[in-house]
């Protein structure tokens, strides 16, 4: 398998370019607006054929490259059911698998960042966009998040893969590249609770602020990537 971690370092976002063979067809996930041109040049060295773009969830810190990919390539450009993108080609169901030429992936709906974050499950690793981090777990206060939608996310569902599972979040900001879901169980420090309730208590006092972009990002990616001229 081609297996290929990008990283953008403006917003800390990965992308991910999978494909089974060199001529291939590629799936890419999370891709980001301002790296379309490395993007490009990866799948043309690779000699593969981009078919699928697809967004964990809508991101609040950076512009999309859904659309762009999609102008660019053909390809389709795909989110979860419960998206309020009507962009997108087309949208998959908790359980559904994403097959790009021997490579599938599983389709988990983890909401708790946002109400419509998925993460994609594979044999040996899994994206957890923001709902999973290495070390860290995605803020719940805004986008419909919750505390409580989070824990069950975590602990009823991406926790119950084998400890072996690679973790590939879509955004680190300490430079940690993979984890596993034993490195998380153990280690992660805001899965140290016994409780629902004692995890939202963490959650819901982190006084985050906005990210930077949040306001012209979400709409932008709304619109697969579309910015409106009004705000940059």
């Amino acid at each position: 398998m081609l297996f290929r971690q990008l990283y953008d370092h403006e917003s800390s976002t990965y992308t991910y370019l999978l494909a089974a063979r060199r001529g291939g067809e590629a799936l890419i996930i999370d891709p980001v607006r301002e790296q379309m041109d490395a993007y490009l040049r990866l799948i043309e060295q690779l000699g593969v054929k981009l078919v699928i773009a697809v967004d964990t969830h809508t991101h609040a810190d950076h512009v999309t490259a859904l659309g762009k990919l999609r102008e660019a390539t053909g390809c389709a450009s795909m989110m979860g059911e419960r998206t309020k993108a009507e962009c997108v080609s087309a949208q998959f169901r908790d359980g559904e698998t994403l097959k790009v030429d021997g490579i599938g992936l599983r389709a988990l709906y983890t909401p708790g960042h946002t109400d419509e974050s998925f993460s994609l499950v594979m044999d040996d690793r899994v994206f957890t966009g923001d709902v999973l981090l290495i070390g860290g777990t995605g803020r719940t206060d805004f986008q419909n998040g919750d505390a409580y939608a989070s824990y069950d996310s975590i602990f009823n569902k991406l926790l119950k893969l084998p400890d072996e599972t690679l973790v590939y979040p879509a955004h680190d900001y300490k430079g940690w590249m993979v984890s596993t879901i034993g490195d998380e169980r153990r280690h992660n420090p805001r899965l140290q609770v016994d409780s629902a309730e004692a995890y939202a208590a963490i959650m819901n006092n982190l006084n985050l602020p906005n990210p930077r972009l949040m306001d012209i990002a979400v709409p932008a990616n709304l619109r697969c990537g579309v910015v409106d001229a009004a705000s940059g």
